[in-house]
């Protein structure tokens, strides 16, 4: 599952077919992840295993995390193995660019994602059940709601897992957490919980259910911060400045009327690079158009979430130009128009 992908190659050298495995290579992650919370009993040594997706995790990040992120929230909108490994990848995707943004020492970080893969590991049946269903959840689906913080840090402990700051965020992740002093200055178990708290929900509101469309990621962070903008939370404004009102792999109407999708953040908050998909009357374009919202025209009039742009994209054509065009505005031509274009 695993291929060595280099995290230091030099700008726009890095070749077409390493971007073929590192689309496949979060497929399998996902996948892999689904399989160890959905038999968690049956994995051999459970604590390697954790330890070995995060492994996994760390280095896809690390190789690009423009593209880390726009998989991530395709993979989130569009998965097939499951909501509940599905949202356990990206609330551990999330934690780990947080764990770097906010500076946390190496074993919080450790604890923090692990108990973002983990925290629903006792409801893992009934996650998947309940973003299938249309319905309220009956009187017995909420009180294993309400359970499963509890529940999934005993099983956790039955699994040999021994950090104890991992099993207390797990055992706390729905419990409120002050969150308007200092990440500083609250001890770490109050620390973590706060920023996998903002994670969980951000990442709950963002993916699709079959009762509900998921809200665009803008609309995620916003119920999120609330109106308090002169008090705003440090974990939800450390996300927005991580990783963008717009993050790669969302969906976003532009003021000249295009739909397009964010491919990569610039150096200018929340004015990403995107590439028009459909044109101001709503027909497929056969050649995307590359705008840098950030010198300008077309700018970002409004976050669209995924249900509302119904089309089959090419991952693997999206991620290479993205990449291409922050390393080489020429030479996208040949890009476009060449083999494996849209």
């Amino acid at each position: 599952m695993h291929a060595h992908l280099s995290a230091h190659a030099p700008a726009g050298s890095v070749p077409e077919g390493e971007y073929e495995d590192l689309l496949s290579l979060w497929a399998d992650l996902e996948a892999g992840l689904s399989v160890l919370l959905s038999r968690p009993l049956q994995v051999q040594d459970f604590p390697a295993k954790v330890r070995q997706f995060d492994g996994w995790l760390q280095d896809l990040v690390a190789h690009d995390i423009d593209a880390a992120l726009y998989l991530m929230f395709q993979l989130a909108a569009t998965s097939t193995v499951g909501y509940s490994a599905s949202h356990a990848l990206v609330c551990g995707t999330l934690c780990h660019i947080m764990a770097h943004e906010l500076q946390l020492p190496a074993h919080e970080r450790d604890s923090l994602v692990r108990a973002a893969l983990t925290m629903n590991i006792g409801m893992t049946a009934l996650q998947d059940e309940l973003a299938e269903q249309r319905e309220r959840p009956s009187a017995a689906q909420q009180e294993a709601i309400r359970n499963h913080p509890e529940e999934s840090q005993a099983l956790l402990e039955r699994l040999f897992i021994s950090d104890p700051l991992w099993l207390d965020v797990v055992g706390q992740h729905h419990a409120a957490v002050a969150d308007r002093v200092p990440l500083a200055g609250q001890p770490p178990q109050d620390r973590l919980t706060r920023i996998l708290g903002t994670i969980d929900r951000y990442a709950a509101m963002i993916s699709p259910r079959k009762s509900r469309a998921g809200r665009s990621a803008t609309d995620s962070v916003r119920a999120l911060v609330g109106q308090e903008t002169d008090q705003r939370d440090e974990v939800s404004y450390t996300l927005v400045r991580s990783v963008g009102l717009c993050p790669p792999g969302t969906f976003v109407k532009l003021d000249n009327g295009e739909t397009a999708i964010v491919l990569r953040r610039s150096e200018k908050a929340n004015h990403p690079l995107v590439a028009s998909l459909l044109d101001r009357h709503g027909h497929h374009q056969a050649q995307p158009n590359l705008y840098q919202t950030a010198t300008g025209k077309p700018r970002i009039q409004s976050a669209l979430a995924r249900s509302a742009v119904s089309l089959e994209l090419n991952h693997r054509t999206m991620v290479r130009l993205g990449l291409y065009a922050a390393q080489h505005s020429a030479g996208l031509r040949g890009l476009l128009t060449g083999p494996g274009a849209l």
